[in-house]
């Protein structure tokens, strides 16, 4: 990891610089991938599985007989801890959505919205070296909240053909039995356009490494809506010289592991902090079965220090962190002047894990700077909303002449004439 010392503002923006591919190798790359599904269907994603992931599965939808074994597979010690995780995450997530009052806007004038659930989604789980069978508990328990009438869950299988058992059983828990086994690029692009065995979607959901991101913004251009560009994991920690370095550096190391391409951010306004934290960085990464992995993402973070705890935080409002942690003496007087981050973790002991798996909070949340403007997953996240109005005769009577003048403003008579049909029919007009 690199440490800056007390940097100008100046050079922030190049500081919060996120690791990535060059964007014209990606985006080329990935396009192609998307015409060739997008043509040859479940053909071009077989012959992908074969290239990418080196093997052929018999089949791309996942049996019954593989959810069964997978019920059998898990230990009762995971599955009490899946219990406990789902529980949590539905408490969380079921009060997300509140019905609206209708509201009296005018005389006459009654307008209201309807929640009404997208029918078909996607939920991309990613595989690979790490399994997130979380991320099937984040979202298919608020696409089930929500109503969603076809729910369908894409991941990579392993070297042995089969998705990992943890996701199948997590998977059938909550009641998603549409599973099928394709990762990367071309799990957006079926999922985008429909194969012969992948049913088409309306709304993808779900994180990724760069080639699943971009997938996600190329298929977003057709008109198939996703939740956020969630790219590679990051941290940004923030810490007094009260924290505990072992702690710090055990966060910061969490978020690493998840590949080469994440990235870690440490900000304290302490010097001494930072030659406690890396040496507790450096010992606990010798432990770590993803080391290599972990320390190809410490080659793309920074341990910087700050003038003071308020210049920290207005330094993570620029880069605007996937997960925020604050493990100060008094984190939440610095917690009220976050405007930008995916999600906060506030105290010594609100380690980011925690909200990965199991407080009940969302884990699938903005990257790449997109916290600025993007929220993580929600039960809402999987609605739509629906306006309605209702309008008597006397609500035109009385709100048409403003409407006829406003429509005519805009040299639209058609809409005008629309009005005053109406008001002449009740003798006013």
């Amino acid at each position: 990891m690199k440490t800056i010392i007390l940097p100008e503002k100046s050079g922030w923006e190049e500081l919060c610089r996120r690791p990535s591919i060059k964007k014209s190798y990606l985006e080329e790359k990935v396009r192609s991938i998307l015409l060739n599904v997008k043509s040859d269907k479940d053909k071009a994603v077989y012959a992908y599985s074969e290239k990418f992931d080196g093997i052929r599965p018999e089949s791309l939808k996942v049996t019954p007989e593989e959810i069964a074994e997978s019920v059998r597979l898990i230990s009762p010690e995971i599955k009490n801890a899946i219990a406990i995780a789902r529980e949590n995450i539905e408490k969380f997530h079921k009060g997300q959505l509140t019905p609206e009052p209708a509201l009296e806007t005018f005389k006459g004038v009654r307008c209201w919205r309807k929640n009404i659930a997208i029918e078909k989604v996607g939920l991309y789980i990613p595989g690979g070296s790490a399994p997130l069978f979380s991320t099937v508990l984040m979202l298919g328990i608020p696409s089930k909240l929500a109503g969603c009438r076809e729910i369908i869950i894409c991941s990579p299988p392993g070297t042995d053909g089969k998705i990992n058992p943890l996701i199948l059983y997590t998977a059938q828990l909550i009641g998603i039995t549409d599973i099928f086994k394709t990762g990367g690029a071309q799990a957006i692009a079926a999922m985008a356009y429909g194969t012969e065995s992948i049913p088409r979607v309306y709304k993808i959901f779900g994180p990724g490494n760069q080639f699943v991101t971009k997938a996600k913004e190329l298929v977003q251009e057709e008109g198939v809506a996703i939740d956020m560009p969630a790219g590679p994991s990051e941290a940004l920690v923030i810490s007094d010289s009260a924290a505990d370095p072992e702690f710090i550096a055990a966060d910061l190391l969490s978020q690493a592991e998840h590949g080469s391409d994440s990235q870690v951010i440490y900000l304290t306004d302490n010097r001494e902090m930072i030659d406690k934290v890396k040496k507790q960085i450096e010992y606990q990464l010798q432990a770590l079965p993803r080391k290599d992995l972990a320390s190809g993402a410490l080659e793309n973070s920074k341990l910087i220090v700050l003038p003071s705890l308020d210049i920290c935080i207005e330094f993570s409002n620029v880069y605007a962190p996937e997960h925020l942690i604050i493990s100060t003496s008094d984190p939440h007087k610095l917690a009220g002047n976050v405007i930008n981050a995916g999600s906060v973790f506030l105290g010594s002991f609100s380690c980011e894990s925690a909200g990965d798996y199991a407080s009940g909070t969302n884990h699938t949340l903005p990257t790449n700077g997109y916290a600025r403007n993007y929220s993580g997953v929600s039960t809402e996240s999987f609605v739509k909303k629906i306006s309605f109005q209702e309008i008597t005769g006397e609500g035109i009577r009385e709100l048409g002449p403003a409407i006829e003048i406003l429509a005519e403003a805009e040299l639209l008579n058609a809409h005008k004439n629309a009005v005053s049909l109406r008001l002449k029919s009740l003798g006013n007009g």
